[in-house]
This record gives C-alpha cells, structure tokens and sequence, in this order.
C-alpha cells in the first residue's frame, strides 16, 4: 500500500510551518536565529518570541502582536505581515486539504475559500494590480515549495484526462479502477486535480484501503450529481457524503488551477496544490510524475499535456525518460491522432521504448510497469 513521505522529517529544518513545530523547536534549540517560520499564527507565542533570540529570521504571514513584531524587527529578523482581506494566505507552508478549501459548502459553493479566491482572481486580473499579481507569485511559489516537501521520495503516476468524463459512466469507473490499482502498487497518483477523469483517480487512490464493494458503493452515490454543472455545490456535496461515510480514504495529489476557476477541485485527492499560474501548474505536474504518466481520452488540455511531457523525454532533459501510456487507440490514433506523432518522435531516441498504447484502461497499470524498466 502506498504512502506519503512525512511532512515534517524531510523539510529544511530550519523551517517551520506549523505551531506544533514551532513549539517543538524553541525549547530545544533555545533559538530562531536564521530560521524561517511561514504562515503560523503566533498570537499567542508573545513570551516565547519576546525571549529568544530571531537574528536574521525572517516571518512570512505569521500574525503576531505588536511588542513581539517590535522585538523580533529590533533583533535585526524580516517580518513580512499578513496581508488582510486576502481569501487565501500567500506565505503558507502547507499544500491545500479538500476541508479546507470547500469550508463552508454547507453556504453554497460561492462561500468557499476555493470560489472566493477565484472571484478575487477575476477582479484583480481585470485591475492589473501588480500587488496582487506579486501575491500571485508568491503564493504559487509557497504551494510548489510545499508540494516538493510532500512528495520527496515518492514514486508519482500522473493520470491525464478530461474534465468532461462524467460520473455514473464505464469509463469514470475504469479510471477510478486505475487509480486504485497505482496506488495498490505503491504509486502515489497525482491529477489535474479536477472533475472528471481526474477525479476518478484520485477517488480510486482514495478508495485503495477498501475493499471493491465500497468503489462500487460510492460510485453510486456520486452517479446521482454526474457533473459540476449545473451545481457544483451539489457535486461537491456527492464527494463529501461518500468520504464521510468511507473516512479513512487513501492519500493521493490534486494540481487543479484558479486560471479554470468554471472547474473546482475534487474532494478525493488529500492533498491538493491548487495554483493561479496554469502554467506553472502544467510543469510542475508532469515534472513531478516521476515514475510516468497514463493519458486519458482527452482534449485539446490532454494532448498539451502529452507533448510537454513528451519534450523533455525527448531532449532528457530531466534525465532519463519516464514512461508514457496513452489509453484507448482509437481516441488517440483516428479521433485525436497523438500516437503517430509521438511515436514518430520517439524513433530511435531512447524515450521509444517508454511510450506504450493500450486499447483498454484495465491495461493502463501493466503497461506502465513493462515500459518502466
């Protein structure tokens, strides 16, 4: 069964991003000169932060009272403050959870942390307010900074498909079925993050600790709201009922993006990096899928994904190529020809024995295995 590499053990640690790490280091280092500390709220640490040394700390987004603010600045740290009214914070330390950015689903899907970060997005994209293009930045970067923390030493499956494979379908159980499977055999499945296919896997990854009657049960429950439209709230609610039955679900990555904010998140992946950049979200996705990536029928955002992966195993780039498997022949060789592209690319350059076709999903996992090497 797989796992995710603890957060705290791998981290720099001179970093801290929780209180309980920030409790856990003052009294035995009896120091925070040098450290970072991000997005902890340190209201109530005043005595603590009044009597140790913060030489050359620096703070990003830790809340913390005036005379401790003074104190730490004297000490010679850098204190970036919370910026207020902001849906989201910029400096956190952590990657999302799905509690967290659909709290308060209960209100409707607009009460969201996920939905109002995107209405801020749409209007201070319209302003061109360089602020808030630099919070943009920085938040982004934070999320990367935590996802790389997350995953050292995991071996990552991308699965690509599109937002558009409803539930209650063959093809959404399939994938769900592949999820599962990768996840069985000690991959950590990482997505898009979003509806669709993408949720299929991360569902299957989720439903890995359980046995088949559960996936079955589930399934069910989401076949009832089989798409994100017309009611995401409804949609999201399905996926909730389904963890709060089944609670102790298997991890797995979501990288969804703000840039398609009409396309929420989905509630199975446990750790969701969710970024403004769709670009960097893009890279960082297949850069991470280390141990290969499984391509979906898809459209125009699956066959980009399949060539920006495609060139840098074919430059190797960043290193040896990893492996691709591209699911269902038909889709990819007479409705969206890729396979003969890819394939003509790969001739004769050593990512040709990575590539593999395969007619159907439940091929998927063995693939990836034989052309893994």
């Amino acid at each position: 069964m797989q796992t995710m590499p603890a957060h705290a053990a791998h981290h720099d640690d001179r970093e801290i991003e929780t209180l309980e790490e920030f409790d856990a280091t003052v009294p035995a280092r009896g120091t925070l000169a040098g450290f970072r500390v991000q997005g902890v709220d340190l209201t109530d640490r005043t005595r603590e932060l009044l009597a140790t040394d913060t030489a050359g700390a620096v703070f990003l987004g830790c809340r913390m009272r005036e005379d401790a603010a003074a104190k730490v600045r004297a000490d010679g740290a850098l204190v970036f403050p919370p910026v207020p009214d902001l849906p989201f914070d910029p400096y956190r330390g952590l990657v999302y959870s799905p509690d967290e950015l659909f709290e308060n689903l209960a209100d409707g899907y607009e009460a969201t942390p996920d939905a109002r970060a995107y209405a801020w997005f749409q209007q201070t994209k319209a302003d061109g307010d360089i602020f808030a293009s630099m919070l943009r930045a920085i938040h982004d970067d934070a999320v990367s900074d935590a996802l790389d923390e997350l995953l050292r030493g995991a071996r990552v499956v991308g699965v690509m498909g599109g937002h558009a494979m409803a539930r209650g379908t063959e093809e959404y159980a399939g994938a769900a079925r592949l999820g599962r499977e990768l996840a069985r055999a000690g991959f950590t499945v990482a997505t898009g993050g979003g509806p669709g296919a993408m949720e299929a896997a991360n569902l299957g990854a989720y439903a890995a600790p359980y046995d088949d009657a559960m996936l079955t049960e589930s399934l069910g429950i989401l076949g009832k709201a089989p798409r994100f439209t017309p009611s995401v709230s409804e949609w999201a609610r399905a996926a909730f009922e389904v963890r709060d039955r089944w609670p102790k679900g298997g991890p797995s990555v979501g990288i969804p993006t703000w840039f398609y904010g009409h396309e929420p998140p989905n509630a199975f992946a446990g750790h969701i990096a969710k970024y403004f950049a769709n670009a960097t979200r893009e890279d960082g996705l297949l850069a991470r899928s280390n141990a290969g990536v499984v391509f979906l029928p898809g459209a125009a955002g699956t066959v980009q994904e399949i060539f920006d992966n495609a060139t840098p195993n074919y430059y190797e780039s960043r290193g040896e190529p990893t492996p691709m498997v591209l699911v269902n022949r038909a889709h990819w060789t007479e409705k969206l020809p890729a396979w003969p592209l890819l394939r003509a690319l790969a001739r004769e350059r050593s990512m040709e024995t990575r590539i593999a076709l395969v007619d159907r999903i439940e091929e998927a996992a063995r693939a990836l295995k034989r052309i893994g090497g």
